[in-house]
């Protein structure tokens, strides 16, 4: 006999070895009460499968269940309600301690089932389910699985899911017809607009709430929305986010501006006004894209605040100005004015694009001339600080997604609608935090700079 027989005499026969067991202190030991669950469901498939009846679908054995769970709970609510069961005589409680002549004088009537009535409520998993809801004589009893003037379970969902196609920019007559289509719910768009109308009180709080005492800087960006007042026509929206000393991007607040009035510093003065009486004492930086008379407004509400405007807007608005085939040429050139040691380097590097660009195009000239004192400020920091304050790409990425939501809509009927739609875009920002995690990330370099070149106005670490 060679080895590989002794090796084969050795294996056991195919199929006849035991599966492997886990250790029983491994193994989840289950109660009393779900073995006979599990026992009892189990007996349900079985003699489903074996009667050749479905599991789900619209005569499904999930859907029996479904109904089955509804109809025990609603009778049990009632059992706790009316203090006895079904088809026994009600108990004497100490309430009601008369005498059965008293009760009769007093025309008191003694609480007891009164029959049933037919509903259809709308569930995530079965879709519509036709159930019975028992009645009590008296009027008084409030079911809670199923409340009174409720068809839906699972309401809290589905108002997260209508808040969420809200902040998308659907209609309320899309959200309707694609509740219907998905999910086989028929909602109005009467009930859709109520459901989305409670919003309103929650987003008045948060643009009224208090905000921190200092930022270490804050964006200021407005983006146009067609509202429907009288007729339609553009109208700007406000918004700002502030950087908070711990690195915090926040949402400060969403305005509605003037009909027919293009973004003006005349409203941002009503806007920072808001901001300060709201609590913000101080900013470092406000940057914005340039508006003309906005440094003079920042300095009025903060005076020690500094306005940087956005180098990318001063680049977009260059490429505008010239022929597409010198964009490379420009961008290098202009790359040396904006990366400069200082100011007066600038200065230098900006004399020679003059010279090279100056008879061509005099009007991009005259762009960066007069931006000049709101460009330079940002020069004479650290490059951690440089590299934050190039841009305002923090309120462009939110302006975004507000103009994804508009595009969507079109135009709004109100200020109100359009307010409501800007908030849930807020709302629905960075619902996993990563994003705000890799900002504070990428601000804390620049916030250690910060805590050293505006000491005296930086709060110390014990106030914040």
């Amino acid at each position: 006999m060679t080895l590989q027989d002794v090796n084969n005499s050795n294996e056991e026969p195919a199929g006849t070895r035991p599966a492997r067991r886990e250790p029983a202190d491994r193994r989840p030991k289950k109660t009393d009460v779900e073995r006979r669950r599990m026992e009892a469901l189990t007996e349900l498939v079985r003699d489903a499968r074996a009667n050749g009846d479905s599991l789900t679908g619209p005569s499904g054995l999930l859907k029996d269940l479904t109904k089955m769970v509804l109809e025990i709970s609603l009778e049990e609510e009632m059992t706790e309600h009316l203090g006895h069961g079904k088809h026994q005589p009600p108990s004497a409680s100490a309430d009601d301690t008369d005498t059965a002549s008293e009760a009769t004088n007093e025309g008191r009537i003694r609480n007891v089932r009164n029959g049933s009535r037919t509903k259809t409520v709308l569930t995530d998993n079965v879709g519509k389910v036709d159930i019975t809801v028992p009645r009590d004589r008296t009027g008084t009893f409030e079911p809670v699985i199923v409340p009174k003037h409720h068809r839906k379970l699972g309401s809290v969902e589905q108002v997260v899911l209508l808040l969420s196609l809200t902040a998308k920019g659907l209609t309320t007559g899309e959200i309707s017809a694609h509740l219907e289509e998905i999910y086989g719910a028929s909602v109005s768009k009467d009930t859709i607009s109520r459901i989305t109308d409670r919003i309103s009180e929650e987003m008045n709080e948060w643009l009224a709430r208090p905000l921190d005492p200092v930022y270490a800087a804050i964006f200021i960006d407005a983006i146009v929305v067609k509202v429907r007042d009288g007729q339609v026509a553009n109208r700007p929206f406000y918004a700002a986010i502030g950087v908070t000393v711990d690195g915090r991007k926040d949402v400060l607040g969403l305005w509605a501006g003037t009909p027919g009035d293009g973004e003006g510093a005349k409203y941002w003065l009503a806007v920072l006004t808001e901001l300060k009486n709201r609590g913000v004492a101080d900013t470092m930086f406000v940057v914005c894209d340039g508006l003309k008379g906005l440094p003079a407004v920042v300095e009025s509400v903060w005076p020690d605040a500094t306005v940087q405007t956005c180098v990318i807007h001063l680049l977009r608005n260059s490429f505008r100005l010239t022929s597409r085939k010198y964009w490379d040429q420009i961008a290098r050139e202009l790359k040396l004015v904006y990366t400069a040691p200082k100011a007066e380097a600038a200065r230098a590097e900006f004399a020679k694009f003059t010279d090279t660009w100056g008879q061509q195009y005099p009007a991009l000239i005259r762009l960066w001339d007069n931006a000049w004192e709101e460009f330079t400020p940002f020069l004479a920091y650290d490059v951690e600080i440089r590299r934050i304050l190039f841009s305002t790409n923090a309120i462009e990425s939110l302006n975004a997604r507000y103009r994804r939501a508009v595009r969507a809509r079109g135009h709004f009927p109100n200020e109100q609608a359009a307010l409501k739609c800007l908030y849930l875009v807020t709302r629905s920002l960075d619902p996993t935090g990563r994003g705000q995690a890799r900002w504070t990330m990428r601000w804390k370099p620049a916030l250690n700079v910060f805590a050293t070149v505006f000491e005296g106005r930086w709060p110390t670490a014990e106030k914040y």
